[in-house]
C-alpha cells in the first residue's frame, strides 16, 4: 500500500496511491497526521483496504500535489558511507560501526518542490537514498524484532553543501540547509516491499549519475534501527536515509554538482520517483519573526 500526503483545491490530505490515481482517506476513518496514521497502520489496515477496493471518486494524480509524506519528522537521521562503492570512491576505510548524522527537520520539501542552491555556496551535491520510517515506539530492540517498528520506505534526497559539510566534524551544517531534504513521494507500507533489494538510480538532467541496488548497503535498515534504539527511543514518524550508494557529484571530473535549471530525479524500485528542480536561492533579508517565512 501506498501512502500519500497531498493538497487539493485548497485542502491537505491523506490518501491511497493506486497507479495513477489517490483516494483520499475521509475524517471518519481516520483525522489525524501521517505519523499517527503509521503508528494505527495494523488496526487501521483492513479498513483502508476495503476503502481503496470500494472508492467511488477516486482523484487523479495529476489533480492534486504531492507533498512530503512526513513534514517534520521529530528525528530526521542519515547515514553516511553505507553503500561499498560510495566507501571506495571516498577513498577512506570500511566503517566498522554506522556513520551517523542530523538532519534538520526545517529541511524537508517534498516532491517537485525546489531545491535552492545557496547564496552562500556553489557546491551543492546530490544523494539518492532509500529511507525507512518508523511506525512504532522502540527502544532496545533487536535486528531480528527491529522490522516490526518499521512501518514503510519512502525516497530521500540527502542535499549536501560539500563545503559547508566538512566545516563540521557532525555534517549537520551541511546537510540542513532550507529545502535540502526532499522527500516522498508517497510510504510504501512494509508489507509490500523487501528494502534489500531495490535497484536505485539517481538522474541529474537525462544523466544517468546513480545506479546500484539497496543488498548492497554495509549496515541493513534492520541493523540500523537496532543501532540507533540503542542509544535513543525511536517514534513514529522519524526518518532514517540509509546512506547513498557512488556516482555523487563531488567525486565526478570535473565536478558534477547541481546548478539553477538543473533537475534531479531519484528513482527506486517498488517505490517511485522522486523529482526537483534546481533554483537559485532569492535574495533575502535577515528577519526574526512569530511567523515562518512564506
Amino acid at each position: 500500500m501506498k501512502l500519500a500526503r497531498f493538497t487539493h483545491s485548497g485542502k491537505e490530505q491523506l490518501g491511497i496511491v493506486i497507479d495513477q490515481q489517490i483516494i483520499p482517506i475521509p475524517g471518519s476513518v481516520f483525522s489525524g497526521s501521517m505519523a499517527e496514521l503509521l503508528c494505527h497502520l495494523n488496526r487501521l489496515k483492513p479498513t483502508l483496504e476495503q476503502l481503496a477496493q470500494s472508492a467511488s471518486e477516486p482523484l487523479r494524480l495529476d489533480q492534486t500535489t504531492l507533498l512530503a509524506p512526513i513534514p517534520q519528522p521529530e528525528k530526521f537521521i542519515g547515514v553516511g558511507l553505507n553503500y561499498a562503492d560510495h566507501v571506495a570512491e571516498t577513498g577512506l576505510e570500511t566503517p566498522e560501526f554506522p556513520t551517523l548524522f542530523n538532519k534538520q527537520s526545517s529541511c524537508v520539501t517534498g516532491p517537485d518542490a525546489p531545491i535552492y542552491r545557496p547564496n552562500i555556496s556553489d557546491k551543492l551535491d546530490y544523494e539518492g537514498e532509500l529511507a525507512l520510517v518508523i511506525g512504532q515506539y522502540c527502544r532496545n530492540v533487536s535486528v531480528e524484532d527491529a522490522p516490526q517498528a518499521i512501518a514503510g520506505y519512502t525516497i530521500v534526497n540527502d542535499v549536501s553543501v560539500r563545503d559547508w559539510q566538512i566545516k563540521s566534524p557532525t555534517w549537520t551544517l551541511g546537510k540542513s540547509f532550507d529545502s535540502h531534504g526532499p522527500m516522498g513521494p508517497w510510504i510504501v507500507t512494509a508489507d509490500s516491499i523487501d528494502p534489500h533489494n531495490l535497484e536505485l538510480r539517481t538522474w541529474v538532467n537525462d544523466e544517468l549519475r546513480q545506479h546500484s541496488n539497496t543488498r548492497h548497503l554495509i549496515f541493513d535498515c534492520y541493523q540500523l534501527v537496532a543501532t540507533l534504539s540503542s542509544v535513543c527511543t525511536l517514534k513514529p514518524g522519524d526518518v532514517i536515509a540509509t546512506g547513498t550508494c557512488s556516482g555523487v557529484g563531488v567525486k565526478m571530473k570535473p565536478r558534477g554538482y547541481m546548478k539553477p535549471g538543473d533537475r534531479v530525479t531519484i528513482e527506486i524500485e517498488g517505490i517511485g520517483r522522486l523529482s526537483n528542480p534546481v533554483l537559485q536561492e532569492p535574495e533575502l533579508n535577515s528577519f526574526i519573526s512569530p511567523r515562518p517565512l512564506s
